[in-house]
């Protein structure tokens, strides 16, 4: 055989996914939108509105607000050069972009302007559980107010979220204050004096943040820098009163909403853009990654990209592990399958074409087979879960009607396709009704609906 043919005949290598992403389907699909769709109606009932961003912008957007130390900046982001020779970076998270978003389109003028966002970010990093490449992310934010009543609006909200979501059990808050910008300079301060002590013990990426960030030290998850980031200087003994006061008031207003948390003085966030309250909700079912949604206040961020001095506070939550949890608890399953349309024939399959169409239009969940026997239809029928089975052949057909089998008592009636996407099933369950009304009239509708009504003549 000649190479040509050989080669025209092998083949092509499928090309894999590339590491760090997913592909998600099936019950782990259904948990994810219903982690989305959650968050959309919690979102409304706290008036918070919709936007949305593009997915990449000039890397100055974010190297200039997350600050050039971060690990988000300096090895994670997904940065490249368009073809007019412009830096972009696909965004490795939402407030940043928002906040552009916020000076670019003259949204001061709504302040204090809440907004809600979902969709995918990317950042380079070790993939592991619950933690990918491309991932998504929830996200809540308030701009342009400087009260502890936002702050504890939006930790409200996000209790509220994951309790209704059905993850709770087992997810606390942690609660810590980086105090204004005097106490958190003077903090910053203590800990560069403290650490040098340390230098040479310290982890190398440690070592790098100690001048420029050390409150990154005490983010370190690396075991060589526990020992000492246990016994550093805590951000209670630089607060000024302004600061203390604020971080008052949100936990009285957090105890006064019912919400439970617990301080963690040791608490930073990763992100250098945050001041005063930062928080977690955290928990230990999902290993090591146990932070579920997290964030706290950023009254900087908005002047680092040359904006005014904007107050504002956010939080964002990872959906894959939201996702993970509301599937281990058995929250959400694929929907339910109503009923199972069989058509017998290549003129009954147009009419159930219809039929499906009319019960979709009535709010049931319908799936029609498209191939096989009458046994293998309705075997997949019984196996699918619906609660019952129209059939429809070609005696059926002649006569307008279809016979509606209840799957689950194995009662069987023929009723006039007519009324099929007008009467409840429940209402035509074990009943047999004559000839089909006149096209265009709900003559059978009006009987069965009115039937249990008093007579007011």
């Amino acid at each position: 055989m000649p190479l040509s043919a050989l080669a025209m005949s092998t083949p092509p290598k499928t090309p894999d996914a590339i590491r760090g992403t997913q592909d998600i389907f099936g019950a782990e699909a259904e948990a994810f939108a219903h982690v989305v769709e959650t968050f959309e109606r919690v979102r409304k009932l706290y008036r918070f509105r919709r936007a949305e961003m593009p997915v990449f912008e000039k890397t100055a957007v974010f190297s200039r607000s997350l600050g050039e130390t971060t690990d988000v900046v300096s090895k994670e982001m997904y940065s490249f050069e368009d073809r007019g020779g412009e830096s972009l970076t696909l965004r490795p998270e939402f407030t940043a972009g928002i906040a552009r978003a916020y000076l670019t389109n003259g949204w001061q003028q709504h302040a204090p302007l809440k907004l809600a966002t979902h969709g995918p970010l990317f950042r380079y990093e070790r993939p592991q559980k619950g933690r990918y490449r491309q991932f998504h992310q929830i996200n809540a934010e308030i701009l342009g107010a400087g009260e502890p009543q936002a702050d504890v609006e939006l930790l409200v909200m996000a209790d509220q979220l994951l309790k209704e979501l059905g993850v709770a059990d087992g997810v606390s808050l942690h609660l810590n204050t980086l105090g204004d910008a005097p106490s958190r300079e003077a903090w910053r301060v203590a800990l560069i004096d403290y650490f040098r002590d340390h230098r040479e013990s310290l982890s190398e990426d440690s070592q790098e943040r100690l001048e420029r960030n050390p409150l990154r030290i005490l983010d370190s998850k690396d075991p060589r820098d526990k020992p000492f980031t246990e016994g550093a200087p805590k951000i209670d003994d630089y607060l000024s009163d302004e600061a203390q006061d604020f971080f008052g008031k949100v936990t009285q207003g957090l105890e006064a909403a019912g919400v439970a948390f617990a301080r963690a003085p040791a608490l930073v966030r990763g992100l250098d853009y945050y001041r005063h309250t930062a928080f977690e909700f955290v928990t230990d079912r999902l290993g090591a990654q146990g932070t579920v949604l997290g964030g706290g206040r950023y009254d900087g961020l908005i002047e680092t990209l040359g904006g005014p001095h904007t107050p504002a506070v956010g939080w964002a939550a990872g959906i894959e592990r939201l996702a993970m949890l509301v599937g281990a608890g058995g929250n959400v399953a694929e929907g339910k399958l109503d009923t199972a349309i069989i058509p017998l024939g290549e003129a009954a399959e147009k009419a159930c074409i219809a039929l499906a169409a009319a019960l979709r239009r009535f709010g049931l969940v319908v799936e029609m087979s498209f191939r096989g026997n009458m046994k293998k239809r309705l075997g997949r029928a019984n196996e699918s879960g619906a609660e019952y089975a129209i059939i429809i052949g070609d005696n059926e057909l002649a006569a307008g009607k279809a016979l509606l089998r209840n799957l689950n008592t194995g009662v069987q009636t023929a009723q006039p396709i007519t009324h099929f996407g007008k009467v409840p099933l429940s209402l035509l369950d074990g009943v047999e009704f004559g000839e089909p009304p006149d096209p265009g009239t709900n003559q059978v509708f009006d009987i069965l609906t009115n039937s249990g009504k008093k007579d007011d003549s």
